[in-house]
């Protein structure tokens, strides 16, 4: 199994979400959909997650 880390080609930030995407094999476009529709809602805090996973997740290779 392949280690979770930001994307160097699909990135529009930090390449949370296209490391994400690539890691599951996800489309990066409905990925990052999918993230913003979670982010506005109230129950989901999207940016603090956003800014968890950015800590959390290793450096592109």
């Amino acid at each position: 199994m392949k280690n979770i880390h930001r994307s160097a080609s699909n990135r529009v930030f930090a390449g949370v979400i296209g490391g994400l995407a690539e890691h599951f094999d996800w489309n990066v476009g409905v990925a990052r959909i999918l993230f913003v529709v979670l982010a506005i809602t109230p129950a989901f805090p999207g940016i603090i997650a956003y800014l968890i996973l950015w800590m959390i997740m290793g450096n592109p290779e």
